[in-house]
């Protein structure tokens, strides 16, 4: 009996691999950090190879732990960090480069060159994106132009691009399928929303061969079968999705105006917007979140760039706490930040003011000030960015939000949810599992495999653990504006340096 469905879930500094019955309950976890590169200050790379060796061996342990066959196992799905970057040569196999993360800002002078060529409104109405360094095309662009030979090679036919999904799917099949789905092709800055595909337009833009890019199936598709070499029985993999639509998936945000946050490295806000697509008047981004079959959804998104990475910084960068999930005890010891007020935009400011050199900024020390107040204005200042995003996605649509789910590492964070919903005076939902990218993955594989006949025999595998409700606190609106202004002011001060 095929009774369970295995979630490959790719990160930005670990590889995940999860087990999940059919009735979504989860049975085994297996995961494996890997090296992150800092080049130069603003450039991050990951070793590909360790990316895949990484996600391998997680799926070999958890297969292990759940101690269950290969046979066993109806499907794969895959969920990955989206944006980041991998260029292959076709007859190798291998790299020809080290994968570029999505927060790289190595592109930011290609990003202001096609800002100042009078694109930005057109490359939108393309692909619902803002020009940023955040997208694929121009690390691809960066790829080709500064490799030894990548030009020439590209347009002999010689490479492959992949997001992380593509490089994941054409690991597994045996280097012989080079594919992916729209909600990670979306992400790109080179697939067009309404053709529903890549274009010579586009591509034409970045000086990018159409023959280096994957081809695009719906997110349940049969993508490809895991060869021998990988695994002695061949489990195919139906089920792509990119990170944070897995998560809105998992959330089962099914309904158009339903939204969720997903507190990782980053913070990233999806609210679905049905089939229709709508471009947002706020500098939010349009993007695809899922297709099934012929039937394509839309989401609306807010990236804000630094979410747990500033707890991790916390940790690594000023060692006042030593594990991550030590900061909720630290912050906890005080009852406010004293007036400490930190603007967590250390790889600049994703949506809505989407400023890639904006730094980030403590504001309000003094001598009283202890290790806990940084702490908590940590906590706080991920939410006053979630705040703002938030804010922008309600004026795009109109549609009033009265709840939201969270996922992510750092929703594990009362504190920080509990002034998260004060901020927005409305309901936040948190399931028992903060890994809901996984889930999301295994429920579209489960679609594509046919263990689950629609999205409505999905409803039902949901979980709510934890509500937080509004506080009216009358010092909100102060300490909103406060942050406004100091947002302002490291906008200021970064253009000042420039100019």
């Amino acid at each position: 009996m095929k009774n369970f469905i295995l979630a490959l879930d790719q990160g930005t500094t670990s590889s995940r691999s999860v087990i999940y019955d059919l009735k979504g309950n989860c049975i085994a976890t297996a995961q494996k950090a890997f090296q992150q590169y800092f080049p130069k200050p603003g450039l991050v790379e990951q070793d590909p190879l360790e990316i895949w060796t990484s996600q391998y061996a997680t799926m070999v342990e958890v297969i292990a732990k759940a101690r269950i066959r290969p046979d066993e196992i109806a499907a794969i799905g895959i969920t990955n960090q989206r944006e980041t970057t991998i260029v292959w040569d076709k007859k190798t196999g291998n790299p020809i480069y080290n994968a570029i993360v999505w927060q790289d800002r190595r592109t930011i002078d290609l990003c202001e060159k096609l800002q100042k060529g009078g694109k930005s409104e057109a490359i939108q109405k393309a692909t619902g994106l803002q020009i940023d360094p955040y997208f694929s095309a121009t690390k691809i662009q960066w790829i080709l132009e500064n490799v030894p030979k990548a030009k020439e090679k590209a347009l002999n036919g010689e490479l492959a691009f992949g997001t992380v999904d593509t490089w994941l799917i054409y690991q597994l099949t045996g280097k012989t399928v080079h594919a992916t789905d729209p909600s990670n092709a979306s992400r790109t800055m080179l697939f067009d929303l309404k053709k529903h595909a890549f274009t010579q337009e586009l591509a034409d833009l970045f000086s990018i061969p159409l023959s280096i890019l994957p081809h695009v199936y719906p997110s349940n598709s049969h993508f490809g079968t895991v060869c021998p070499q990988i695994l002695p029985y061949p489990i195919p993999i139906t089920g792509v999705l990119g990170d944070q639509q897995a998560a809105l998936f998992g959330q089962e945000c099914f309904a158009k105006g339903m939204a969720k946050t997903t507190y990782g490295t980053g913070c990233f806000i999806l609210m679905n917007l049905g089939e229709k697509i709508e471009y947002s008047k706020h500098k939010m981004l349009t993007t695809v979140a899922w297709q099934i079959g012929d039937a394509v959804t839309y989401a609306l998104e807010g990236s804000v760039f630094i979410g747990g990475a500033a707890v991790q910084w916390m940790r690594d960068g000023l060692g006042i706490i030593q594990n991550s999930r030590d900061i909720e005890e630290l912050a906890a010891k005080v009852l406010s930040t004293d007036g400490v007020l930190f603007i967590p935009a250390l790889t600049g400011l994703g949506a809505p003011h989407w400023d890639p050199k904006a730094k980030g900024a403590i504001f309000g020390i003094t001598r009283g000030t202890k290790a806990a107040h940084i702490a908590l204005a940590t906590l706080q200042g991920i939410a006053f960015l979630v705040y703002d995003v938030i804010e922008a996605m309600q004026h795009d649509t109109d549609i009033p939000l009265k709840t939201m789910r969270v996922d992510g590492g750092v929703s594990r964070s009362d504190l920080m949810l509990q002034f998260q919903s004060d901020l927005l005076q409305i309901e936040i939902e948190r399931p028992p599992s903060s890994e809901m990218t996984a889930f999301g993955a295994a429920l579209m594989a489960g679609l594509g495999s046919k263990v689950y006949s629609s999205v409505k025999d999905l409803e039902n595998l949901y979980k709510k653990d934890q509500t937080f409700l509004p506080n009216k606190n009358l010092k909100m609106q102060e300490l909103k504006d406060r942050f406004h202004k100091a947002v302002e002011l490291i906008k200021a001060l970064e253009n000042e340096d420039a100019s």
